[in-house]
Order: C-alpha cells, then structure tokens, then sequence
C-alpha cells in the first residue's frame, strides 16, 4: 500500500467538533431556577464528570467555580503570540538595518534602536489579537456547524428562561440509565436522552 499524506485528511474533515462514539451524545436536563442550576453543578462537579456543560440565557455569578472551571489558558497564548509579533518585528528592523542593508543615515548608528519601537509595538498587537482570536476559536474547539444539543425542543429556550445541564457519553462516568437518574434526583424538571 502507497504512503497517502493526504488520507488523514480526507478521513476526517478539517476544523469540525468531534462527536462521541456511539448512538447517543449525552443527557440534558433542565432546571427551573439559577439556584437549581448552581446547586445541580456542584454535584455534577463533585460525583467526578469531566465532559459536561451548563447552559443559560444570562451569565450565572458563580457558576464557573461550581462547575470546577479552572482558568483559562488563553491569556497565556495572547502573552505567546504578543511577544513573539515583537520579537519579530524588533528582530526584522535590526536585520534589516544593522545587517543586510547597512546604511549611514543622517549619521544615525546601524542600530538605532528607538526608531524600531512603533513597528515592534504594532506587530506585537497584531499577533496578540490573532492569538486571542485563534487561541478562542482552537479552545472553544469551533467552529461547529452543527451541535446535537439544536435537535431538543426543549434546549430552544435557553436563550429564554431555562436553565440546562448537558453530559456528554463520552465522559468516563457516563452511564445513560445511571446519569439520568442523578440528575433527575438534583431537581431537574425533565431529562432527556440525545442522540447524536
């Protein structure tokens, strides 16, 4: 068989979500208050699932330390992305300037380094941006044209005024049987068992 580079290509369309293996993606289950929501997350949080999410139609003051969220490593790729545009951009001029084009401009030194800052500066901004930008898009694993939490009826009104739960099958503790009685227990007005 001849060496293909370009199969694994092919085999699995670039910048797609992975979904689980299997029939089903998850459980969602709805809640009927933030308060539900907050107190079902940290149980969620506390019996070990890993592949999991909570969804609401405003931000939840607290809900991140109840779900176990741990910071993000964005800032950091903006930091990576930063200094190197500068580095590069610092570098570039010095080349430039002091080694492949060595000229003696109004008796300047070859590195005259103050001259250099503006384009350092903005080629830092630059890269920064396309960090934070690219950095959220690789993170947030998107784009995602399609996500099976779209075909419940009942997930339409989390931009409204419900308040969900989504556990993913591919998380180790998932068990569809044992999954959707724990979050039955926690309160939650329906549970619902999705295909993927």
């Amino acid at each position: 068989m001849a060496f293909d580079p370009l199969r694994s290509l092919r085999a699995k369309p670039l910048l797609t979500n992975p979904l689980p293996e299997g029939p089903y993606y998850g459980v969602l289950a709805e809640f009927a208050t933030p308060t539900d929501l907050y107190h079902a997350c940290e149980r969620v949080r506390d019996e070990g699932f890993t592949r999991w999410d909570a969804h609401t139609p405003f931000p939840v003051h607290g809900l991140e330390k109840a779900m176990g969220i741990r910071r993000s490593p964005l800032p950091w790729i903006v930091l990576a992305a930063g200094l190197t545009g500068a580095a590069g951009g610092f570098g570039l001029q010095w080349w430039v300037h002091a080694s492949a084009y060595p000229l003696v401009i109004s008796g300047k030194p070859y590195f005259s380094w103050p001259a250099f800052i503006p384009i350092t500066f903005e080629l830092g901004v630059l890269f920064a941006a396309f960090g934070a930008v690219f950095g959220m898009l690789g993170l947030n694993r998107l784009p995602m044209h399609h996500h099976p939490l779209f075909k419940s009826e009942v997930f339409e009104r989390v931009t409204d005024d419900a308040f969900f739960i989504s556990i993913e099958s591919w998380d180790p503790k998932f068990d569809a049987s044992a999954t959707r009685k724990l979050l039955t227990s926690l309160g939650a007005r329906s549970v619902e068992l999705l295909e993927s």
